[in-house]
Formats: structure tokens, C-alpha cells, sequence
């Protein structure tokens, strides 16, 4: 990887990463970097199912629908709370008193600055990050460098990555509370909880104050302030190219097929199929999937964001966008009502195998003579994870420059698996002619095996 910065990576295959099964990665830079700490500390903030993956994805796919609901906890660096006095007897065993349930603990010098990598794998929530009575100033996201700003809540979406400064300039007679909130949603989850501890308090010692009020979980204002305050640092600004070769709108909506809940995209929901796309391209296997290609766009005219929409054409496909090689590429991701009255949920949508330039955001319908003009083309921050905020949209363009075939999906688990998600082939021509036999034992790649 030649990116330096902090990444994450994690489990792809069904709902695994709901299970645990991820990491954060930091990548160390050959030159300085544009700003100084005295310690580098890594947070990962998560989300808490009691129900297992299985009943999770059963549930999802059932007739009726059953919606899996809001996590039971949510943790930082892997620990987390949960009242107990909620807990069946007959289903598990719940003593909040064992010392594995303490929280976690971040132990500061007084005086020394922080570099904390925040990285967040939650497979449904958004999330405020807070340190109390501590600003936290922002210098990277996804890997690469922030002009740098000031905040005291970090809004965070699934899929991201954060690298913030945080000074121990505080009263160092006693601890602060680490904060995670639910946004976005209507939180039922209690706040996660940590310990900013000073050293050389204990630190598990509580802090002798109450956690700091979280912001309101429905005001999208400071959250759409957040992200178009993120711009690329001075000094490190990549310009994206001026003008695209083809624009690619994506409507998302929830719809009913054949009787099961779905999301799709431009009225498709994503499905995969058993055969490797790669193999599949390469061998010119042309009924392994849909030679059929997504559409790109939707009656934009007609359609209504605000209201709730039958969309009987719903359909399901495993349909790909092909894109000419090192081609410029737009994408509008535009959010709409759910099938649920005056509901509009935010969607952190990332891209498998490119950067892309963040162009802008806005609310409502995106205008497609209009709203171009006012895209930033000055200083966009690259970044590989995006939020697209309720009954709003967000613009970014990226190099289709990576040979292979990517995925471009909502980064909530939940959402993908009901088929929110587009695939991206590019440049397929540039690889090996033979792959390797690890990929082969799906669909029809099976007679391709020794």
C-alpha cells in the first residue's frame, strides 16, 4: 500500500464483520508529517448484537420481514455495557461486576498530545465520538491529510477513519468520561463508555462527573457541517480532473420483491452471484451473471424523495457498470424516503479499490444543471467511505484506474445484504490471463479446478 495513513479491514463474506472480525491497519509515512504528538493510540468503535450473524441474516430474509433491530451495546476498543436487569435468564448469564466488563481505559500524561486513530466498524450505527471537557482536532480521514479543524463531537459513519489531536491540558487530578452516542437513528442504545485517565490516577476510577450530553440523534445540521468542512490539507491537495466522462446517478430506496424487504439502487436491488465476477469476465462466462447493466439513473423528474414511493418495478440483479479504463467517473448518490412515513436513514457508502475526490453535498434533489457549478474542485478531501445524509445527496468522482472488479456498497451490514450495492468493472484486459486457482470453487469455476 502506498498510501500511508490509518485503514481498517475486515470480514466481506455474509454478516461476519458483525461478529468481530476486523481490525484497524496503520500505514507509517516515509516523509514528516505536517503535524506533531508524543504518543500514536488506536480506537475502534463498534456496535453490539445479542442475536447471533444467523438469526440476524434469517430474520432479513423472511416473510415476514423482521428488521434486526437496535445493538444492545456500543463499544469502544471492544468494550462495552449492557444493563443486565434486561437480561433473559434462560438465553445467557449477564454479571456486570466480572473485571472482563470494565470499560476501556486511555491513560494520558498531563501535558503530552495525543494522535487517536478512530476508526469505526458498526454494522448499523453512526455515531458522536466525545472526549469530555476536550477539543479534538481533526488532521486526517480514510488516509490522507485534513486542513485541520476543530471539534467536540466527532460524528463517525461505518467504513471511516479518523486520526484527531487531543492535548491532556486538562484538570489532571481526576479522569474524564470517552463518549459514543447513537445519531442518526432513534437511539435506544445507552452510550458507550471509556475512560480518559490521567495519569497517575487509577484508571478505573471514575470520573466525578456525569457523561457529556450527546448531541440531538435527528439534527442533521452539524453533522452535513462536518462534512463539508473536510477538505484536503495545504500542501497535500490532489486536484481531481475538471470534468467526467460519465455520470452515474444512485437513487437509493427500500422496496418490496416477490414479498421480501430489499434496498436498491435506481429501483435494483444487488445480488450476488455464485460465480466470481473476475473468472467469470475473464473466461467470457456470459451466463454467470446478468449481462444486462444496471441502470444510470431514474426519473428524477417524477420521482419524489419526500414521500413514500410504491416503486412496483423492483427488481433484483446481479448486473454490473462496466467502465472504460482510466476514465473519469461521477457518482451521485441521492437518498430518498424510506418505506416508512417522513423516514430517511444516512447511508455511508464505500468503494472497494479507489480514492475518491469528495465533490460536495446538499439537500434534497440533486440538480443536475445546478448543483455541479458549486463543487469543490479546489481542495476536495480523498477519501474511500462517504456518508449520503437523509433526503439529501453527495457527489464524488474518482480515476477508474485500478484493473479488477469493485464493489461499491452501504457500509452497514444489514443494508448490503438486503442489496444496497453496485459493482464496478474496469480494465479487466490489463490482468493476467491465468488466475490463480485460489480463486476457483464457485459456481461454475468448480470444473475449472485440478
Amino acid at each position: 500500500m502506498g498510501q500511508a495513513g490509518t485503514y481498517l479491514y475486515h470480514a466481506h463474506y455474509g454478516m461476519q464483520r458483525e461478529a468481530g472480525l476486523y481490525g484497524l491497519i496503520r500505514v507509517s509515512p516515509r516523509q514528516p508529517e505536517p503535524f506533531a504528538y508524543d504518543y500514536d493510540r488506536s480506537i475502534i468503535l463498534d456496535d453490539w448484537f445479542h442475536k447471533s450473524t444467523y438469526e440476524q441474516a434469517a430474520g432479513l430474509s423472511s416473510i415476514p420481514f423482521q428488521w434486526v433491530g437496535e445493538p444492545q451495546s456500543l463499544l469502544i476498543n471492544g468494550k462495552g455495557r449492557f444493563n443486565c436487569s434486561l437480561s433473559s435468564p434462560v438465553t445467557g448469564i449477564c454479571n456486570a461486576t466480572n473485571p472482563e466488563c470494565a470499560p476501556y481505559s486511555q491513560t494520558v500524561v498531563p501535558g503530552k498530545t495525543y494522535r487517536l486513530r478512530i476508526g469505526s466498524l458498526t454494522t448499523l450505527s453512526a455515531l458522536s465520538f466525545q472526549i469530555q471537557g476536550h477539543k479534538m482536532r481533526v488532521v486526517e480521514a480514510d488516509g490522507h491529510y485534513v486542513e485541520p479543524f476543530e471539534v467536540e463531537n466527532l460524528f463517525i459513519y461505518s467504513g471511516e477513519t479518523y486520526s484527531v489531536l487531543v492535548k491532556a491540558d486538562q484538570d489532571p487530578k481526576r479522569n474524564y468520561w470517552i463518549t459514543s452516542n447513537v445519531v442518526s437513528r432513534n437511539r435506544t442504545t445507552p452510550p458507550g463508555l471509556a475512560i480518559f485517565n490521567y495519569y497517575p490516577n487509577h484508571p478505573m476510577r471514575s470520573p466525578p462527573t456525569p457523561p457529556p450530553t450527546p448531541p440531538a440523534w435527528d439534527d442533521v445540521k452539524p453533522r452535513l457541517a462536518q462534512s463539508l468542512a473536510i477538505k484536503a490539507r495545504q500542501g497535500f491537495i490532489q486536484k481531481p480532473p475538471t470534468t467526467s466522462d460519465r455520470v452515474i446517478v444512485l437513487l437509493n430506496t427500500q422496496n418490496t420483491i416477490n414479498g421480501y424487504r430489499k434496498w436498491s439502487v435506481n429501483n435494483v436491488s444487488f445480488s450476488l452471484p455464485q460465480t466470481p465476477y473476475l473468472v467469470a469476465l475473464k473466461d467470457n462466462l456470459k451466463d454467470a451473471f446478468d449481462q444486462t447493466p444496471p441502470p444510470e439513473g431514474y426519473d428524477s423528474v417524477n420521482y419524489d424523495i419526500f414521500s413514500v414511493q410504491n416503486n412496483t418495478n423492483a427488481t433484483s440483479s446481479n448486473g454490473i457498470y462496466r467502465l472504460e479504463f482510466n476514465s473519469t467517473v461521477d457518482v451521485i448518490l441521492q437518498n430518498a424516503n424510506t418505506m416508512n412515513k417522513n423516514n430517511s436513514e444516512t447511508h455511508p457508502w464505500h468503494l472497494h479499490g479507489h480514492d475518491f475526490w469528495v465533490l460536495g453535498y446538499g439537500n434534497g434533489k440533486f440538480d443536475k444543471d445546478k448543483d455541479p457549478k458549486k463543487y469543490n474542485l479546489e481542495n476536495p478531501i480523498l477519501k474511500n467511505t462517504v456518508p449520503v445524509h437523509p433526503y439529501g445527496w453527495t457527489a464524488l468522482r474518482f480515476k477508474a484506474n485500478n484493473p479488477g472488479v469493485w464493489l461499491f456498497h452501504c457500509h452497514i451490514d444489514s443494508h448490503f445484504y438486503m442489496g444496497m450495492g453496485v459493482v464496478f468493472e474496469e480494465g479487466i484486459h490489463r490482468l493476467a490471463e491465468k488466475l490463480p486457482s485460489s480463486i476457483m470453487g464457485c459456481g461454475e469455476t468448480k470444473t475449472f479446478r485440478p
